[in-house]
């Protein structure tokens, strides 16, 4: 996770590299155990002597098998294939599955660092992070972000950092 240390530039170092919360798994997680349980009592509902079982049988295990890939594999990847890494001279952002999308924003472009979190986020320590830049992007807005309190803290400090010139966050 995070990047290889081929990418990093010379004096870069690797401060935080992290996938989005582990919240985001919730929704796969009980879709596969209502897919699966459907598709056992789908199985036990098909009598044995019923002339097309075989067929039945079948159709239940492909639509169980799409709908796993759909909701529950699928997600999985994303989640796995997320990560964001801070280092000690840009915010890199790596998302997708088949096809790779690298964001980063160099620290000394970050002209404020903001964070957002519901009750529920509150309690489960993650949220929304926007960063402004003064890239084309402007505003962006990072969900899901575990340990939300820390991300933003070493960020901001590592904005200060090149602010003042001191982009090894010595």
């Amino acid at each position: 996770m995070g990047l290889p240390d081929q990418y990093l530039a010379d004096g870069e170092r690797v401060v935080l590299s992290f996938h989005p919360h582990w919240k985001r798994l919730i929704l796969p997680v009980l879709a596969l155990i209502v897919v699966l349980a459907a598709a056992v009592v789908a199985f036990i509902f098909i009598p044995g002597d019923y002339e097309y079982a075989g067929y039945a049988r079948g159709a239940v295990a492909v639509v169980a098998f799409v709908a796993l890939v759909l909701w529950t594999i699928i997600p999985y990847l994303r989640w796995v294939t997320t990560s964001y890494t801070l280092t000690s001279h840009r915010f890199a952002i790596s998302t997708g599955v088949l096809n790779k999308s690298e964001d980063d924003i160099p620290l000394a472009k970050v002209s404020s660092v903001s964070s957002d979190q519901r009750l529920l986020e509150r309690i489960l320590g993650c949220g929304t992070l926007r960063v402004e830049s003064a890239s084309e992007k402007g505003d962006i807005d990072y969900r899901d972000i575990p340990q939300i309190q820390r991300v933003r803290h070493e960020l901001f400090r590592l904005v200060e950092d090149a602010a003042d010139g001191n982009i090894d966050g010595d």
